[in-house]
Protein backbone atom coordinates (compact mmCIF):
# COMPACT_ATOMS: atom_id res chain seq x y z
CA UNK A 1 0.00 0.00 0.00
CA UNK A 2 2.81 2.49 1.04
CA UNK A 3 4.22 1.75 -3.12
CA UNK A 4 0.91 2.40 -4.73
CA UNK A 5 0.79 5.41 -2.50
CA UNK A 6 4.60 7.16 -3.43
CA UNK A 7 3.46 5.89 -7.06
CA UNK A 8 0.22 7.60 -7.23
CA UNK A 9 -1.54 4.23 -8.00
CA UNK A 10 -4.05 4.36 -5.22
CA UNK A 11 -5.63 7.44 -6.84
CA UNK A 12 -6.85 5.52 -9.89
CA UNK A 13 -10.57 4.78 -10.13
CA UNK A 14 -10.18 1.36 -10.45
CA UNK A 15 -8.11 0.90 -6.41
CA UNK A 16 -10.34 2.97 -4.93
CA UNK A 17 -12.78 0.57 -2.24
CA UNK A 18 -16.01 0.04 -3.09
CA UNK A 19 -17.94 2.85 -0.67
CA UNK A 20 -15.19 5.51 -1.47
CA UNK A 21 -17.96 7.37 -3.79
CA UNK A 22 -19.58 7.43 -0.95
CA UNK A 23 -17.62 7.84 1.74
CA UNK A 24 -15.97 11.43 -0.02
CA UNK A 25 -19.74 12.88 -0.99
CA UNK A 26 -20.40 12.46 2.86
CA UNK A 27 -17.22 14.29 3.54
CA UNK A 28 -18.31 16.78 1.05
CA UNK A 29 -21.47 17.68 2.71
CA UNK A 30 -19.81 17.36 6.33
CA UNK A 31 -17.69 20.64 5.13
CA UNK A 32 -20.84 22.42 3.68
CA UNK A 33 -22.64 21.98 6.86
CA UNK A 34 -19.81 23.32 9.25
CA UNK A 35 -18.26 26.02 6.85
CA UNK A 36 -19.13 28.71 9.61
CA UNK A 37 -16.28 26.54 11.75
CA UNK A 38 -13.71 27.92 9.68
CA UNK A 39 -15.83 31.08 8.43
CA UNK A 40 -18.33 32.36 11.09
CA UNK A 41 -20.63 34.26 8.44
CA UNK A 42 -20.69 31.39 6.06
CA UNK A 43 -23.84 29.48 6.78
CA UNK A 44 -25.78 26.80 5.58
CA UNK A 45 -28.91 28.62 3.55
CA UNK A 46 -32.29 26.70 3.51
CA UNK A 47 -32.87 24.96 0.46
CA UNK A 48 -35.70 26.71 -1.01
CA UNK A 49 -36.26 30.35 -1.44
CA UNK A 50 -38.15 32.70 0.74
CA UNK A 51 -37.66 30.36 4.23
CA UNK A 52 -39.66 32.71 5.92
CA UNK A 53 -42.96 32.22 3.72
CA UNK A 54 -42.39 28.62 2.15
CA UNK A 55 -41.61 27.00 5.54
CA UNK A 56 -44.81 27.00 6.62
CA UNK A 57 -46.18 25.72 3.37
CA UNK A 58 -43.67 23.21 3.64
CA UNK A 59 -44.54 22.00 7.19
CA UNK A 60 -48.26 22.42 5.78
CA UNK A 61 -47.79 19.95 3.55
CA UNK A 62 -45.75 17.24 5.41
CA UNK A 63 -48.64 17.84 8.44
CA UNK A 64 -45.78 18.85 10.90
CA UNK A 65 -46.53 21.18 13.38
CA UNK A 66 -43.70 23.61 14.60
CA UNK A 67 -44.01 26.36 16.62
CA UNK A 68 -41.79 29.49 16.68
CA UNK A 69 -43.41 31.76 18.83
CA UNK A 70 -41.07 33.31 21.35
CA UNK A 71 -40.83 36.15 23.83
CA UNK A 72 -38.53 38.30 26.24
CA UNK A 73 -38.64 41.75 27.42
CA UNK A 74 -35.12 43.55 27.54
CA UNK A 75 -34.96 47.43 27.99
CA UNK A 76 -32.03 49.84 27.93
CA UNK A 77 -31.73 53.72 27.94
CA UNK A 78 -29.49 56.61 28.46
CA UNK A 79 -29.34 59.31 31.48
CA UNK A 80 -26.78 61.32 33.15
CA UNK A 81 -24.69 58.89 34.49
CA UNK A 82 -24.42 56.13 31.51
CA UNK A 83 -26.32 53.93 29.97
CA UNK A 84 -28.54 50.74 32.21
CA UNK A 85 -29.66 47.73 30.25
CA UNK A 86 -31.96 45.66 32.11
CA UNK A 87 -33.51 42.33 30.64
CA UNK A 88 -35.36 39.01 32.79
CA UNK A 89 -33.82 35.60 31.74
CA UNK A 90 -37.18 33.73 30.84
CA UNK A 91 -36.76 31.43 27.34
CA UNK A 92 -40.12 29.68 26.12
CA UNK A 93 -40.65 27.52 22.80
CA UNK A 94 -44.31 28.30 22.19
CA UNK A 95 -46.17 27.32 25.72
CA UNK A 96 -43.20 25.48 26.88
CA UNK A 97 -40.96 27.22 29.22
CA UNK A 98 -37.22 25.92 28.14
CA UNK A 99 -35.21 28.06 30.66
CA UNK A 100 -35.25 30.58 33.61
CA UNK A 101 -31.80 31.21 33.54
CA UNK A 102 -31.59 32.52 30.25
CA UNK A 103 -28.49 34.89 30.32
CA UNK A 104 -29.71 37.76 27.89
CA UNK A 105 -27.35 40.26 28.06
CA UNK A 106 -24.11 39.51 26.44
CA UNK A 107 -20.70 40.90 27.39
CA UNK A 108 -19.14 41.80 24.17
CA UNK A 109 -15.74 43.19 25.59
CA UNK A 110 -14.85 45.76 28.93
CA UNK A 111 -17.01 48.45 27.57
CA UNK A 112 -19.98 47.52 25.48
CA UNK A 113 -22.84 44.89 26.00
CA UNK A 114 -25.84 43.27 23.89
CA UNK A 115 -29.06 42.21 24.67
CA UNK A 116 -31.06 39.21 23.24
CA UNK A 117 -34.56 39.11 21.70
CA UNK A 118 -35.92 36.56 19.09
CA UNK A 119 -34.68 33.30 18.12
CA UNK A 120 -32.49 32.19 21.05
CA UNK A 121 -29.89 30.25 18.71
CA UNK A 122 -29.89 33.20 16.37
CA UNK A 123 -29.29 35.76 18.89
CA UNK A 124 -26.14 33.51 20.75
CA UNK A 125 -24.83 32.91 17.80
CA UNK A 126 -24.42 36.44 16.32
CA UNK A 127 -23.76 37.84 19.58
CA UNK A 128 -20.85 35.34 19.45
CA UNK A 129 -20.15 36.28 16.33
CA UNK A 130 -20.06 40.06 17.28
CA UNK A 131 -17.80 39.18 20.76
CA UNK A 132 -15.27 37.61 18.14
CA UNK A 133 -15.14 40.36 15.44
CA UNK A 134 -15.14 42.83 18.68
CA UNK A 135 -12.06 40.99 20.22
CA UNK A 136 -10.47 40.80 17.09
CA UNK A 137 -10.61 44.39 15.89
CA UNK A 138 -8.49 44.95 19.42
CA UNK A 139 -5.94 42.72 18.71
CA UNK A 140 -5.53 44.15 14.99
CA UNK A 141 -5.59 47.59 15.52
CA UNK A 142 -4.81 48.57 18.78
CA UNK A 143 -7.82 50.01 20.00
CA UNK A 144 -11.81 49.59 21.42
CA UNK A 145 -14.52 49.14 18.29
CA UNK A 146 -16.59 52.13 18.76
CA UNK A 147 -20.41 50.87 19.29
CA UNK A 148 -21.39 51.99 15.89
CA UNK A 149 -18.97 49.76 13.99
CA UNK A 150 -20.30 46.98 15.84
CA UNK A 151 -24.00 47.84 15.03
CA UNK A 152 -22.54 48.72 11.61
CA UNK A 153 -21.25 45.19 11.31
CA UNK A 154 -24.70 43.10 12.89
CA UNK A 155 -26.55 45.73 10.36
CA UNK A 156 -24.81 44.15 7.31
CA UNK A 157 -24.73 40.48 8.92
CA UNK A 158 -28.58 40.68 8.71
CA UNK A 159 -29.28 42.63 6.12
CA UNK A 160 -27.19 39.49 4.19
CA UNK A 161 -29.27 37.10 5.56
CA UNK A 162 -33.07 38.73 5.12
CA UNK A 163 -35.81 36.79 4.68
CA UNK A 164 -33.95 33.53 5.14
CA UNK A 165 -36.00 33.42 8.96
CA UNK A 166 -33.33 35.02 10.52
CA UNK A 167 -35.34 36.52 14.04
CA UNK A 168 -33.30 38.79 16.28
CA UNK A 169 -34.20 42.08 17.73
CA UNK A 170 -30.66 43.78 19.89
CA UNK A 171 -29.79 46.51 21.38
CA UNK A 172 -26.19 47.59 21.28
CA UNK A 173 -24.96 49.65 24.65
CA UNK A 174 -21.58 51.07 25.09
CA UNK A 175 -19.31 53.68 25.83
CA UNK A 176 -16.38 54.85 23.31
CA UNK A 177 -14.76 58.12 22.12
CA UNK A 178 -17.67 59.92 21.44
CA UNK A 179 -19.21 58.90 24.75
CA UNK A 180 -22.34 56.65 25.67
CA UNK A 181 -24.43 55.07 22.57
CA UNK A 182 -27.59 52.83 22.63
CA UNK A 183 -28.14 51.64 19.03
CA UNK A 184 -31.14 49.09 18.10
CA UNK A 185 -30.49 46.64 15.43
CA UNK A 186 -32.98 44.12 14.24
CA UNK A 187 -33.21 41.06 11.40
CA UNK A 188 -34.69 43.32 9.09
CA UNK A 189 -31.70 45.40 8.99
CA UNK A 190 -32.83 47.92 10.71
CA UNK A 191 -30.35 50.29 13.06
CA UNK A 192 -31.37 53.29 15.17
CA UNK A 193 -29.77 55.59 17.41
CA UNK A 194 -31.64 56.36 20.56
CA UNK A 195 -32.26 57.24 24.16
CA UNK A 196 -34.86 54.56 25.04
CA UNK A 197 -35.51 51.22 23.76
CA UNK A 198 -37.52 48.11 24.78
CA UNK A 199 -37.11 44.91 22.58
CA UNK A 200 -39.53 41.83 22.90
CA UNK A 201 -43.08 40.61 24.15
CA UNK A 202 -43.17 42.52 27.23
CA UNK A 203 -42.20 45.41 25.73
CA UNK A 204 -45.38 47.28 25.64
CA UNK A 205 -45.86 47.31 29.28
CA UNK A 206 -42.59 48.32 29.83
CA UNK A 207 -42.15 51.02 27.12
CA UNK A 208 -45.18 52.22 29.51
CA UNK A 209 -43.47 52.33 32.79
CA UNK A 210 -40.79 54.12 30.98
CA UNK A 211 -42.83 56.63 29.87
CA UNK A 212 -43.41 57.96 32.83
CA UNK A 213 -40.87 57.83 34.94
CA UNK A 214 -37.85 58.32 32.70
CA UNK A 215 -35.75 61.50 32.95
CA UNK A 216 -32.74 62.67 31.96
CA UNK A 217 -31.57 63.59 35.05
CA UNK A 218 -32.46 60.16 37.02
CA UNK A 219 -29.96 59.39 39.68
CA UNK A 220 -27.87 55.73 39.83
CA UNK A 221 -30.56 54.84 42.45
CA UNK A 222 -33.60 56.38 40.26
CA UNK A 223 -32.04 54.71 36.97
CA UNK A 224 -32.01 51.15 38.83
CA UNK A 225 -35.21 51.65 40.18
CA UNK A 226 -36.71 52.43 37.23
CA UNK A 227 -35.41 49.83 35.16
CA UNK A 228 -36.26 46.84 37.70
CA UNK A 229 -39.89 48.47 37.37
CA UNK A 230 -40.46 48.16 33.93
CA UNK A 231 -38.81 44.79 33.62
CA UNK A 232 -41.02 43.80 36.70
CA UNK A 233 -44.21 44.68 35.29
CA UNK A 234 -43.80 43.49 31.48
CA UNK A 235 -42.87 39.93 33.50
CA UNK A 236 -46.45 40.40 35.83
CA UNK A 237 -48.14 41.16 31.97
CA UNK A 238 -46.47 38.90 29.89
CA UNK A 239 -46.33 35.39 30.20
CA UNK A 240 -43.05 34.72 27.92
CA UNK A 241 -41.08 37.25 30.65
CA UNK A 242 -40.23 36.15 33.98
CA UNK A 243 -37.08 34.65 35.49
CA UNK A 244 -34.16 36.09 37.04
CA UNK A 245 -33.82 40.30 36.37
CA UNK A 246 -30.12 41.20 35.34
CA UNK A 247 -29.28 44.66 35.79
CA UNK A 248 -26.26 46.44 34.28
CA UNK A 249 -25.02 49.71 34.27
CA UNK A 250 -22.61 51.02 31.73
CA UNK A 251 -19.99 54.20 32.23
CA UNK A 252 -16.54 55.39 30.47
CA UNK A 253 -15.01 52.98 33.51
CA UNK A 254 -16.91 49.82 31.54
CA UNK A 255 -19.96 47.89 32.53
CA UNK A 256 -20.79 46.79 35.72
CA UNK A 257 -23.14 43.85 36.97
CA UNK A 258 -25.33 45.87 39.41
CA UNK A 259 -27.77 42.99 40.60
CA UNK A 260 -29.72 40.25 39.54
CA UNK A 261 -33.42 39.85 41.45
CA UNK A 262 -35.84 37.12 40.52
CA UNK A 263 -39.18 38.28 39.89
CA UNK A 264 -40.86 36.96 43.21
CA UNK A 265 -38.44 39.32 45.20
CA UNK A 266 -39.05 42.31 43.42
CA UNK A 267 -42.55 41.70 43.82
CA UNK A 268 -42.59 41.17 47.48
CA UNK A 269 -40.53 44.70 47.41
CA UNK A 270 -42.85 46.71 45.30
CA UNK A 271 -46.02 45.42 46.67
CA UNK A 272 -44.62 46.06 50.56
CA UNK A 273 -43.82 49.42 50.33
CA UNK A 274 -45.26 51.82 52.66
CA UNK A 275 -48.00 54.51 51.66
CA UNK A 276 -46.31 57.25 53.48
CA UNK A 277 -44.72 59.27 50.11
CA UNK A 278 -46.54 62.16 50.03
CA UNK A 279 -44.37 64.78 49.05
CA UNK A 280 -40.87 62.69 49.03
CA UNK A 281 -38.42 63.77 46.58
CA UNK A 282 -37.01 60.70 47.32
CA UNK A 283 -40.08 58.71 46.26
CA UNK A 284 -38.83 55.22 43.63
CA UNK A 285 -39.95 56.30 40.44
CA UNK A 286 -43.05 54.76 38.99
CA UNK A 287 -44.40 53.65 42.48
CA UNK A 288 -47.93 53.81 42.60
CA UNK A 289 -47.60 56.72 44.99
CA UNK A 290 -45.14 58.90 43.01
CA UNK A 291 -47.68 58.31 40.13
CA UNK A 292 -50.29 59.55 42.11
CA UNK A 293 -48.69 62.86 43.63
CA UNK A 294 -47.31 63.57 40.32
CA UNK A 295 -51.34 62.99 38.76
CA UNK A 296 -52.15 65.86 41.74
CA UNK A 297 -49.34 67.99 40.86
CA UNK A 298 -50.31 68.22 38.04
CA UNK A 299 -54.03 68.67 38.27
CA UNK A 300 -53.04 71.75 40.73
CA UNK A 301 -51.00 73.36 37.30
CA UNK A 302 -53.92 72.80 35.53
CA UNK A 303 -56.20 74.90 37.52
CA UNK A 304 -53.93 77.34 38.17
CA UNK A 305 -52.88 77.62 34.67
CA UNK A 306 -56.92 77.76 34.34
CA UNK A 307 -57.43 80.61 37.20
CA UNK A 308 -54.79 82.85 36.00
CA UNK A 309 -56.18 82.86 32.13
CA UNK A 310 -59.60 83.80 33.85
CA UNK A 311 -58.12 86.86 35.88
CA UNK A 312 -56.33 88.41 32.82
CA UNK A 313 -59.76 87.84 30.55
CA UNK A 314 -61.30 89.51 33.45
Amino acid sequence: MALEAISGVNKLPFMNKFDEVQKNWDLQQIQIATSNFTNPYSLMAPPFENPAVNLPKILEHCKVRMEFDHGTTTLGFKYQGGVVLCADSRATSGEYIGSQTMKKIVELNNYMLGTLAGGAADCVYWDRVLARECRLHELRYKRRISVDAAARMMCNICAEYKGMGLVMGMILAGCDDEGSKLIYVDSEGMRSHGSVFSVGSGSPYALGVLDTGYRWDLSNEEAYDLARRAIYHATRKDAYSGGIVRLYHITDMGWRNVSNTDCHELHDVFENQPMNYENNPNMPCTSREWILQKLRQDVRAQMAAVTTEKAVNV
